[in-house]
């Protein structure tokens, strides 16, 4: 469940940027802890023009844009982030001439690392293109004033 303040940014965060909107991810929702975009397929977005597959890069790119807004809803904020690990296990070829859905789910969040797994598929996770395995660097804009890495965290000793 996501507050209605970050409910009403996600389609912009999902597609508003430069790039996003160049590649045409789409917000399709929110279901519990999982979000989901869809990417319509279009020919520029293709790898291969002898099979009409679409490109290792978009999925990746798919992938890691959607574990971002997976790690805002786990935050039920937005902070900024930044990708610090992404793994993408490739397991078919996108079926030519169909739009590409990715799904993700931060998993565990602790107080500077997000944790998620996605998937890009057609039709449903069970028969995914690609998995990721990614974490996120989230970073408190309360924690950058200056000095601030000198001061002790509570519950820490010093000495």
């Amino acid at each position: 469940m996501t507050s209605s303040a970050l409910a009403s940014v996600l389609p912009q965060l999902a597609s508003g940027s430069a790039h996003t909107h160049a590649l045409g991810f789409a917000f399709e929702g929110v279901e519990g802890d999982r979000v989901r975009l869809r990417v319509p397929y279009r020919a520029d977005l293709v790898g291969d023009p002898e099979t009409g597959v679409l490109s290792g890069g978009l999925v990746t790119a798919l992938l890691d844009h959607v574990g971002g807004l997976a790690v805002w809803v786990a935050l039920d904020a937005f902070k900024p982030i930044a990708t610090l690990d992404l793994r993408v296990d490739y397991m078919r070829a996108a079926e030519p001439g169909r739009d590409l859905i990715a799904e993700a789910r931060c998993y565990r969040l602790t107080r500077s690392i997000a944790f998620v797994r996605a998937w890009a598929f057609e039709d449903s996770p069970d028969d995914p293109v690609a998995a990721a395995q990614s974490a996120y660097v989230v970073t408190d804009p309360a924690d950058r004033r200056i000095g601030r890495n000198l001061t002790p965290r509570e519950g820490s000793r010093a000495g």
